[in-house]
């Protein structure tokens, strides 16, 4: 995040945004997208579209979505109501992602997050704590005109910001 030079109040998503926005194809196998996300060490990211459009948000809460279905799917483990690794010899993953390897993977059109909480870069901090609190999220993708994302402010963000304007009086 740049060095604050302006007044609290009169930071705008460009001033807090991280601008190395890392995107995922809707297309992707949601397997993939785990592994890149685990990669990149974020827990979330946004979803383009074939023109880079962003059409959704792939973050932790939909993998787990992702595997109560696959989860669900199989008589043996509909009954299965604890939380933990399966202990089905057929399956393998972690505690967060049961995959039976005879059944097709989903993919991350099926399980994002459509709609996603955007915002252009000349939003107010403000606004975009605003928006955050109003949706329960930690973090907003900031959009260009055509939609296409240009960084990404997360509530840490907001929170680094309201720390330095406390240092700075």
């Amino acid at each position: 995040m740049p060095v604050m030079v302006k007044p609290l109040l009169a930071l705008v998503a460009r001033d807090l945004m991280n601008r190395e926005v890392a995107t995922i194809p809707i297309d992707l196998g949601m397997q993939t997208a785990a592994r890149w996300l685990a990669q990149m060490h974020v827990s979330g990211a946004p979803v383009v579209d074939e023109r880079g459009s962003c059409v959704g948000v792939l973050s932790s809460n939909d993998f787990v979505s992702c595997c109560s279905a696959n989860r669900s799917r199989c008589g043996k483990h509909r009954a299965e109501a604890r939380i933990g690794p399966c202990t089905f010899p057929e399956c393998y993953g972690s505690e967060w992602q049961i995959v039976e390897p005879e059944s097709k993977e989903g993919t991350v059109r099926e399980y994002m997050t459509r709609d996603p909480a955007t915002a252009p870069p000349d939003a107010p901090i403000g606004k975009l704590a605003e928006m955050m609190v109003d949706a329960h999220l930690h973090r907003l993708i900031i959009v260009d005109e055509r939609n296409r994302p240009v960084g990404v402010v997360s509530s840490t963000d907001i929170m680094a910001a309201v720390a330095r304007a406390g240092h700075e009086e």
